[in-house]
């Protein structure tokens, strides 16, 4: 969990609580919690009552974007902090098109884990 800066949030059109979350998975919110602590979700305190949030994109049908999980783990593995991956996900990529989080909602899975796997390579 992260504190959130100006850039990202300029980046990240809408965000959800996560109570929010956990209704639409039908869920507890400890359950929620549990995604954030293994890394399967990035959550950032915003607003005035610094309450944890998630983006919005990360969810599809009711269920966390195809292959997010795994882009996590190479962005960490890679180095990047959670505010710099999220950072990396919504930044516009001309050679995409797109951001690499649209890509992942778009199945397009592969071409963004090769390119967060080549975030590692020095």
């Amino acid at each position: 969990m992260t504190e959130i800066n100006p850039t990202i949030d300029s980046l990240v059109r809408e965000w959800l609580y996560l109570p929010d979350i956990a209704e639409m998975f039908g869920v507890e919110v400890t359950k929620v919690r549990q995604h954030i602590k293994e890394g399967r979700l990035i959550a950032v305190r915003r607003g005035e009552n610094r309450a944890l949030q998630v983006p919005a994109d990360f969810f599809l049908d009711g269920r966390i974007v195809k292959g997010l999980s795994g882009t996590l783990t190479l962005l960490a593995d890679a180095g990047l902090t959670e505010e710099e991956a999220l950072e990396w996900l919504f930044t516009p990529d001309d050679s995409l098109p797109g951001t690499p989080v649209q890509a992942l909602r778009e199945n397009r899975g592969t071409e963004i884990k090769r390119r967060a796997q080549a975030l590692a390579v020095f």
